[in-house]
């Protein structure tokens, strides 16, 4: 019962703060509740043992994807872009694609639900720890990759720090 409530309670927040990211007109305001819908899925992730994921969610999306957004709503020039509000007069136009989509999606939901027949959860017992068990093939078997991808990040992190005091 417990875990249904802070599942309930995660999932709740995330669709809440989604929400707000999209509703939110202050960009500072939308990148803080992108935050928090992040935090609440590594709260799921963390809900259902899957350590790994709750770790990577936390430090590389909620750490490091966001402060890659709050540097380029820095780096933007906010007023010329608040100059250009052109679309805000089509709400309609979003409100009809919204309920289109709304639509499918329950129709997707109410005929599948028939043809997706699915087995029991495994026991808890029974699941490898996820966590070890990510290291040990990641740093055996896939190690060129992951040190290829890793150069790659540096290299392109020090070419946004060389653009943007070019700019500066």
């Amino acid at each position: 019962m417990l875990d249904q409530i802070v599942f309930y309670f995660f999932a709740a927040l995330a669709v809440i703060s989604a929400v707000l990211v999209v509703t939110r007109r202050n960009v500072v305001q939308s990148a803080i509740f992108l935050i928090t819908a992040l935090l609440a899925t590594a709260g799921i992730f963390l809900q259902l043992h899957a350590e790994f994921l709750f770790i990577v969610q936390v430090i590389l999306y909620a750490g490091g994807i966001m402060v890659l957004f709050v540097f380029v709503i820095m780096l933007v020039n906010l007023d010329v872009s608040l100059q250009r509000i052109q679309f805000n007069r089509q709400w309609w136009l979003g409100l009809l694609l919204a309920l289109v989509l709304g639509a499918q999606l329950t129709i997707a939901v109410a005929v599948g639900r028939s043809g997706l027949p699915l087995g029991e959860p495994a026991p808890a017992k029974m699941l490898e720890p996820s966590t070890q068990l990510v290291g040990r093939v990641l740093f055996t078997e896939y190690m060129l990759p992951f040190e290829v991808a890793s150069i790659l990040l540096l290299v392109a992190m020090i070419g946004a720090v060389v653009m943007a005091k070019k700019k500066v």
